[in-house]
């Protein structure tokens, strides 16, 4: 009888942390004892490592077997240790050499034919990994991508238990495996659909421009079937291509969440998501007894899009502000905070009404005054005033769909948009930020410069819409954006007219 041990790792958050597998085989009963805290999905590993090991031509020892999960005092889930118990169980009645164990970190859950199946958590596990000793990684062949986008790990990708164990026995007869981080986010680093497959809707693609350019969030407001959705699927297209650090820290977050495309291994592309409205506040934000990151971490440098947006629950919407302000959400728990990037374009869209034809020139309205304003009370007034962007998209006409020219392509929107954005890194590097929409009230003052024509018409706007303080900023942060577009330093009447336009919602209709 003998105690073994096998190094495997944990998911806290979005971070990895060590957890060493101890197995003791004593005399007694036969018995299966699990110690450390383990969720239900761990508990219930005893039953499939039972089976894994009997399916794979290994004894399972009829005696009393400990396993514990060090450290005891942090609560741990998930199935990826399954392989690390395995072993273990196979060290301790020297049916396979501990020795072996030492020179490597296991992940995998296992298939009660003895099979590995993929785990989720490999990117920040094998990132953490690649500091310690040893930098070896022993998982199944479909994370071996993902985890070989670090560049200072050993990676070793199995198939059964039976593969792993002769791996250990008879490593120079093995390979690890490895991939061009680079090339695989090259290869990957494209998109499906097009800016050219809208027709008509102008002046919503050009608002649209304006704000990736910027940064800023954007409102929808237009009847059912005018293409809200459809022009919201294609902002990612135009937005600055991603980084490969960028791609890393977006495929570290969908990992954890086991959103990732196993397939892929990395996710080079900015993330679109699109929530139910029935979603819950912890599915949007993140949460769970070990909280996980929800729907707007999962947008984090992509667009989160609430499609029907009065028909989010209230303390969903509200949840929003903050982020927003922050870039990240606080989760707090008993035991400690967790904090999840956050940092995301919101777009939204939604009917003018509740029938969704309210000043809709083709079809009758239905709805009267009352339920038009408690369909539009659904949204506060804080969550609104920090949408930058309000526009109207109106049905489209037959003379728009039946336009056998080619619309604008997004490489076409996307190249300007991208030298804008390379003009607010260089104006704002020394501010530590990237683009218009992050500018605080100091830097606002600092970098739009209004000529007289357009310090007097923003004056009228106030005086006459009852703009609030943070709608005055924001007018003057979009209106930095269109003079962005346009080349000009200073912002003129015309581009505070255009910025002016798309913050009054009032003018929907």
């Amino acid at each position: 009888m003998a105690l073994a041990k096998v190094l495997s790792y944990g998911i806290i958050g979005i971070d990895a942390y060590p957890v060493e597998v101890e197995v003791d085989i004593s005399n007694g009963l036969p018995a299966v004892n699990l110690v450390g805290l383990a969720d239900t999905a761990i508990k219930e590993s005893r039953v499939r490592v039972k089976a894994a090991i009997k399916n794979s031509g290994f004894k399972w020892p009829d005696t009393r077997i400990t396993i514990s999960l060090a450290p005891s005092h942090i609560k741990k889930e998930g199935s990826g240790f399954d392989l690390a118990i395995a072993l273990g169980v196979l060290a301790a009645s020297n049916q396979c050499n501990g020795e072996y164990l030492r020179n490597y970190c296991f992940l995998g859950e296992l298939s009660l034919d003895g099979s590995l199946r993929p785990t989720r958590g490999i990117l920040p596990i094998s990132m953490a990994l690649a500091r310690y000793e040893p930098s070896q990684l022993i998982l199944p062949v479909h994370n071996a991508k993902e985890a070989s986008l670090v560049s200072d790990l050993t990676v070793w990708p199995v198939k059964t238990l039976c593969h792993t164990v002769d791996l250990l026995h008879n490593a120079g007869n093995y390979a690890p495996f490895k991939i061009d981080a680079e090339q695989l986010f090259k290869q990957h680093n494209r998109y499906t659909l097009d800016f050219s497959d809208v027709k008509g809707q102008y002046a919503a693609k050009r608002s649209l421009e304006v704000a990736v350019a910027g940064g800023h969030n954007l409102l929808m407001v237009g009847p059912p079937g005018s293409g809200k959705t459809m022009l919201a699927k294609r902002i990612p297209t135009i937005m600055p291509d991603v980084t490969l650090e960028e791609a890393l820290e977006i495929t570290k977050i969908h990992s954890v969440a086991g959103a990732l495309p196993v397939k892929d291994g990395i996710m080079a592309t900015h993330p679109f998501r699109l929530p139910h409205h029935t979603i819950s506040y912890a599915a949007l934000v993140g949460g769970g007894t070990i909280p996980q990151p929800g729907e707007i971490s999962l947008a984090h440098q992509g667009v989160l899009f609430l499609d029907e947006l009065p028909e989010f629950r209230r303390d969903c919407l509200e949840i929003l502000r903050q982020p927003l302000e922050d870039g990240c959400v606080h989760i707090a728990r008993a035991e400690r905070s967790f904090v999840f990037p956050a940092c995301f374009m919101l777009v939204c869209s939604m009917n003018p009404c509740p029938c969704g034809y309210y000043s809709d020139p083709r079809k009758a309205c239905t709805c009267n005054a009352t339920k038009i304003q408690t369909y539009m009370s659904k949204i506060s007034g804080p969550l609104l005033d920090r949408i930058d962007i309000h526009i109207a998209v109106p049905a489209v006409q037959y003379h728009d769909l039946n336009d056998p020219g080619p619309a604008e392509p997004s490489d076409t929107i996307k190249r300007r948009v991208e030298a804008v954005r390379a003009l607010q890194r260089e104006r704002l590097r020394s501010d530590g930020i990237f683009y218009n929409a992050a500018m605080s009230s100091k830097q606002v003052k600092k970098y739009c410069i209004l000529d007289d024509e357009a310090r007097n018409l923003l004056k009228m706007a106030m005086a006459e819409l009852g703009l609030s303080a943070r709608g005055y900023t924001k007018i003057l942060k979009v209106s930095r954006t269109i003079a962005d577009l346009t080349g000009s330093d200073t912002i003129q009447a015309d581009h505070i007219a255009e910025a002016i336009q798309y913050r009054n919602l009032n003018t929907m209709g």
